[in-house]
């Protein structure tokens, strides 16, 4: 709805990741630093590490897209609950081979085959497991078997682990995984994004669907999302997401800090209406005193304050997310039949 208000070619701010919208923020540039000496160095783990909405699928999708295809072939799981013959299975599905074998030495065989093959024709494999966490240790401890397969002494296959905090924590403390600990090369972990990198965010991803500097942010406004979001790029989408469309709603060109407000208060309306079971009373919101726009409203609440914005926060993004895969699938599906039609029509 709001595309056409402000003459968009799409959604500046959706939130399925996508690399075409990748922001080089200091932290995502100082990971994709740490991935690149990963490729060269050709062997080993590296891992990416972050909180919820930090950007670590973009990053991965975007590592993907700047890579040769003449020179590697690679492959990402998202990682669920795994047996360690489930994750060798995924694997094997993931570099587009046949997953149905009688034993897992077969599977083996054939992803160790697939391999050679390709080395031979001067291309490395690289394998990206996403949301890592999920992975238990004996799938881990797969995942090194498998970093076993050499020709000479190259690595057929290297691996980068992402994953959410704990994953970090918990690979640098299990006694069993410390064989995998001795082939982790580097690690990194994601950051939010700082406040001065906030508004090149916003300009970034505005004009790459055709922004004319309508609409237009001021100062006010940048910090005020800053505060709100603490520079969590799923958090600064949701919120501009809902800003541009009250924009559209309320025929606004100029949004400001006065604008964040009265969306997060909307914001905050609709988290309680899904939420039934709350009786707190709301808070008012904070206004930008001296001060207030360069301190995280984490950092000023109480407690049971955060984890309830958080709460509201979370549940609104799962709606928007829901959201927007929705209408990828619609509109796939109508470019599809429009295709159809037209070959119909020839």
């Amino acid at each position: 709805m709001y595309e056409s208000f402000y003459n968009l070619q799409g959604r500046p701010f959706q939130l399925t990741p996508d690399p075409r919208f990748y922001f080089s923020s200091r932290t995502h540039k100082k990971a994709m630093a740490y991935l690149t000496y990963g490729l060269n160095q050709g062997e080993g783990f590296i891992i990416v590490t972050g909180d919820i909405g930090t950007g670590k699928t973009t990053l991965v999708r975007h590592l993907f897209d700047t890579l040769d295809r003449n020179e590697f072939i690679a492959a990402m799981i998202v990682s669920t609950q795994l047996s360690a013959e489930d994750l060798l299975r995924s694997v094997v599905a993931a570099f587009g081979l046949d997953a149905q074998a009688e034993d897992k030495g077969q599977l083996l065989a054939r992803l160790e085959r697939h391999l050679r093959e390709q080395f031979r024709m001067g291309r490395r494999a690289l394998l990206v497991v996403d949301e890592a966490q999920n992975l238990s240790n004996a799938a881990l401890e797969e995942m090194r078997m498998l970093s076993n397969f050499q020709e000479g002494d190259k690595a057929l296959l290297q691996s980068f682990l992402v994953g959410q905090p704990e994953f970090r924590e918990r690979i640098f403390v299990a006694p069993e995984l410390e064989q995998l600990r001795q082939r982790v090369i580097a690690t990194h972990h994601l950051e939010p994004m700082d406040k001065e990198e906030l508004a090149g965010y916003i300009e970034h991803r505005l004009k790459l669907v055709g922004w004319d500097n309508d609409p237009c942010f001021t100062a006010d406004a940048v910090e005020a999302i800053y505060k709100h979001t603490a520079g969590v790029p799923r958090r600064l989408n949701t919120l501009c997401s809902r800003v541009l469309l009250f924009g559209a709603l309320e025929e606004i060109h100029t949004i400001d800090g006065e604008t964040i407000e009265t969306v997060v208060a909307d914001m905050a309306s609709d988290t309680r209406q899904v939420t039934p079971t709350s009786s707190a009373q709301p808070r008012p919101l904070p206004v930008n005193r001296q001060n207030d726009a360069t301190v995280p409203l984490e950092a000023r609440s109480s407690g049971k304050d955060k984890q309830e914005m958080e709460s509201r926060l979370n549940q609104l993004e799962t709606m928007m997310k829901s959201q927007d895969e929705t209408l990828k699938r619609l509109t796939d599906l109508m470019a599809h039949l429009a295709g159809g039609g037209k070959k119909d029509e020839s």
